[in-house]
């Protein structure tokens, strides 16, 4: 038992540059998903990791071309009293306005922030700075 924790810990160590080097898409959250999930649950724990870390990197990161449109229209900032974090929604008093060629995503400025956010559930996938 001793012997496969270091041997996981040492594979563990082995990968943290990979992860440190990964951007916030999913194959940054496969691998960092796959070292996490491999020291708790071994094998198993790295395969889960990976699916799971996969899957919430490529919901988190909207592609290139949607961040530039937004990153070039000029719109006017709505004021709001609530957080403006990544994964919190937006209210429903704030307008949100597509991305041409990216229907998965709308965007707004709030409190001088350009954001995009999951039409959906309204959620704050990019805070772009």
């Amino acid at each position: 038992m001793r012997v496969r924790f270091v041997v996981t810990l040492l594979a563990a160590t082995a990968m943290a540059p990979a992860v440190a080097l990964a951007q916030n898409n999913a194959v940054g959250g496969a691998v960092s998903g796959a070292v996490i999930g491999g020291v708790v649950g071994g094998p198993v724990g790295a395969a889960v990791g990976a699916g799971v870390g996969g899957t919430v990197g490529a919901a988190t990161e909207p592609p290139r071309g949607a961040i530039t449109y937004v990153e070039r229209e000029d719109v006017p900032s709505v004021e709001v009293h609530e957080r403006v974090v990544v994964g919190e929604p937006l209210p429903g008093t704030v307008e949100l306005r597509p991305i041409p060629e990216y229907r998965e995503y709308r965007y707004a400025v709030v409190n001088h922030r350009r954001v995009i956010v999951e039409p959906r559930t309204r959620k704050i996938v990019k805070i772009i700075e």
